[in-house]
Order: structure tokens, then sequence, then C-alpha cells
């Protein structure tokens, strides 16, 4: 069975950084696409960021774009969400998931997800 951990989440200062990651155990994380998604208290969860199983194509939500970072060590079976910049609304849980095919933006097309990492923008 497909599973994925995150960690790294916690409680940083507004314009401060984290970085997350996403371990998987149980199958080889390279022919995935993944993607990091968050949901904030009384929200939906939405979509941030995802990476192609090569690492050759990423996608960003404009809320995140030039802030965030995503990356992956497919030797590591880790993906990264380099957050910098933070701001109070980006606090959410986020979560990462796997997709067997291309990436994608809509939580429903992925069927493997992690427990999610809090984090916490505040001053």
């Amino acid at each position: 069975q497909l599973q994925l951990v995150e960690s790294g989440g916690g409680l940083v200062q507004p314009g401060g950084s984290l970085r997350l990651s996403c371990a998987a155990s149980g199958f080889t994380l390279r022919y995935y696409a993944i993607g990091w998604f968050r949901q904030a208290p009384g929200k939906e969860r939405e979509g941030g960021s995802c990476i192609s199983s090569s690492g050759d194509s990423t996608n960003l939500a404009d809320s995140v774009k030039g802030r965030f970072t995503i990356s992956r060590d497919n030797a590591k079976n880790t993906v990264y969400l380099q957050m910098n910049s933070l701001k109070p609304e980006d606090t959410a849980i986020y979560y990462c998931a796997a997709r067997s095919s291309y990436c994608s933006g809509y939580v429903y097309r992925f069927g493997s997800w992690g427990q999610g990492t809090q984090v916490t923008v505040s001053s």
C-alpha cells in the first residue's frame, strides 16, 4: 500500500521559511507525480503545487508562485516543498499526495495521501 508521510511543519513568523518533506514507503516515488495541497480551518482543501514524476515539470498556484518551490529527490524517495516569505494566510494543514499520471491541481485526481503536517504562520 502506498504510504506518504509529511514532516517539517511548525510555527513560524511572517516572512519566515519552512521546508516540508514528503517521504514515501512501500512504493517507488519516481513513478508518480506528487502534489502538495493545503487545507485551512473552515475551508476546502486546495491545490498549491505539483511536480511531475521526472521532476522536469512543476506547477504552482498563483497564491504561492515566487515564494514556494517544489522539488524531488527520487534517490531518497522524497519530495520537498520549500516555503519562503510565509504569510499568515499560508496557515493550514499541508498534505502531499501521489498520482500515477501527470500533474493536476484537483484533489479528486489523487488517490494516495499523507496524514498532513500543520503549518502556522503567526507573530
